[in-house]
């Protein structure tokens, strides 16, 4: 029962894939706090896209909205448009409801092409007219089965201040309208205790039936699996993931891993998982769907878990080999395999990867007044390269430097945190060990700035009325988001400086040092770091070699 990966296809092709992202999930009771957290990272080659707004609306009786494919803007057909929508800002709804998602692909023959949503415009339609997400779920589901699923399989992080779900969805093929049969899909509510992730591979396994207040699923998602001669045990015995999207090789090793990881980090023994993670033990024991984790996490904590490159583990990649360069950069070029002599190898896919083109950790609160409840940290880069700004889920009104006119993926733009935060990463990723430090402090303090100010901020928020309030969080948004970039900017130029020639521009009470006549000091080289200057010598033998007198 092989896994008809479309991620392993399209990465020999060598193709950009849309929105190969990671997910992670905390349940109320699993976070120091009470919120409900999420993250996702956007991770597509080439991908542009601004903080997404649609504002609230109310609609006439036989309108209709338009569906655009939300990868390629290809016009899919239109749905009849929702009495009334409410406002979204990013991946959060007014209501504090969270949204992402990362595609597992699953079997190709399983795609429906004449389907008229797409998992992206699914995403944003199930923002804008639910209030919880359980109805979110309802609506998502609904929704495809009356008009088709144009995507590959789909993951979907469905949360809100009170529950945390995942939703796995795929279609029945093109030919499968005239059945009426137009999706399979099931959908898990995450315990409040435990922390949950998906990363490009199905997650969901054998599920109970009968457990109608913590799980959903299609009418027809054991059936239709038989008609197709893909399962043929017993109902309780039913695993999506084994029918629909089997994990192999790429889908532990480049998807799970990055799960398994996360995971790593907030629970003791997962050793007894790493077999799976590794993706070469076809007898692996499979990875729980969710953990309770031995110490609650914070905000601060998922972020961190968005930055991580597997370090402290065998997959680590911040390691001394070729791959890594002489500052050993803990990111490899794509795609994800290659060939040498005729034999196949990969990469290791971390959760921080270089092609990420937004990420977010969204805080949802159930105990404060919903516009300033849910707090959406968006960056516009790898996560581990951006400081994550507050977005408030009541904004109306977008920073320029996330919306920026003229910008695109084709069109630099001085006022755009995009092209801003990727000048300055491009610049750090060659020569990672000598510039990330730079680079890391001005973001450490960034963002523990924010953190600094959010509880004074969201208790003068709480003084007012529901208007004021939504206009004071998006003014204090606002001016967070333009002041990031204008220091992103001083970070760049100071990068530029500091590091110029592979040298090193001293520094003395926060100012570049000069002469006693006014010029820049000399610079230090500091040449060879020593791990990757053993190494060169160990595959070079004398060649560099300085003869003795």
């Amino acid at each position: 029962m092989k896994r008809q990966s479309i991620l392993l296809t399209l990465a020999l092709m060598g193709a950009a894939y849309a929105m190969a992202c990671t997910n992670f999930i905390v349940g109320k009771k699993a976070s120091v706090d009470g919120s409900v957290i999420c993250s996702y990272n956007a991770d597509s080659y080439g991908a542009f896209m601004n903080l997404a707004h649609y504002p609230a609306g109310k609609h006439a009786k036989g309108e209709m909205r338009k569906i655009y494919e939300w990868d390629t803007n290809k016009y899919l057909g239109e749905i009849p448009e929702a009495e009334e929508t409410w406002n979204v800002v990013g991946n959060i709804n007014e209501w504090q409801v969270t949204i992402g998602e990362t595609t597992y692909g699953g079997r190709e023959e399983m795609v429906d092409s004449t389907g008229v949503i797409d998992y992206g415009s699914l995403i944003y339609i199930g923002l804008q007219r639910s209030k919880t997400a359980r109805e979110a779920i309802r609506i998502m589901t609904s929704l495809v089965e009356q008009y088709g699923y144009y995507s590959e399989g789909e993951t979907f992080t469905i949360c809100d201040p009170n529950e945390a779900w995942i939703l796995e969805m795929q279609g029945c093929g093109p030919d499968r309208q005239k059945s009426k049969e137009r999706v399979v899909w099931v959908a898990r509510r995450i315990p409040d205790e435990a922390i949950c992730g998906h990363a490009n591979q199905s997650r969901i396994g054998q599920f109970p039936l009968k457990d109608k207040e913590n799980v959903l699923y299609s009418k027809n998602v054991i059936k239709y699996a038989r008609a197709m001669g893909w399962f043929d045990g017993k109902d309780e015995d039913f695993s999506f993931k084994n029918a629909y999207a089997f994990p192999d090789f790429s889908g532990r090793r480049i998807c799970d891993a990055r799960v398994w990881s996360f995971f790593n980090h907030h629970v003791k023994g997962m050793d007894r998982y790493l077999p799976w993670a590794l993706g070469k033990d076809k007898n692996a024991e499979d990875m729980p769907l969710w953990v309770i984790p031995d110490q609650k996490l914070s905000v601060q904590d998922v972020m961190s878990d968005m930055r991580d490159h597997f370090e402290g583990t065998p997959m680590a990649i911040d390691s001394t080999d070729i791959g890594g360069g002489i500052w050993q950069m803990p990111y490899r070029p794509t795609p994800l395999y290659f060939k040498v002599d005729g034999k196949k190898y990969f990469n290791e896919r971390p959760t921080s990867t270089q092609q990420t083109s937004w990420s977010y950790v969204s805080q949802m609160r159930s105990w404060l007044p919903r516009e300033v409840g849910g707090c959406f940290w968006f960056g516009n880069d790898d996560g581990n390269m951006v400081a994550y700004t507050p977005i408030y889920c009541s904004m109306t009104e977008r920073p320029e430097c996330y919306n920026t006119p003229g910008a695109d993926e084709v069109t630099f733009s001085m006022k755009n945190a995009y092209w801003v935060e990727n000048w300055v990463s491009n610049m750090v990723y060659p020569r990672y060990n000598m510039l990330f430090p730079s680079l890391k402090e001005v973001r450490d303090s960034l963002q523990q700035a924010y953190f600094v100010q959010q509880q004074a901020i969201e208790a003068q928020a709480k003084t007012m009325e529901p208007a004021q309030m939504q206009c004071f969080l998006n003014d204090y948004s606002v001016r967070q988001a333009q002041a990031m970039l204008e220091r992103w900017k001083q970070l760049a130029f100071y990068l530029v400086v500091k590091y110029n020639d592979m040298a090193v521009k001293p520094e003395e009470n926060g100012h570049f040092k000069r002469t006693e006549y006014g010029l820049g000091a000399s610079v230090k080289r500091p040449g060879f770091p020593t791990p990757f200057a053993r190494e060169m010598i160990k595959q070079t033998g004398d060649r560099y070699a300085v003869p003795e007198e």
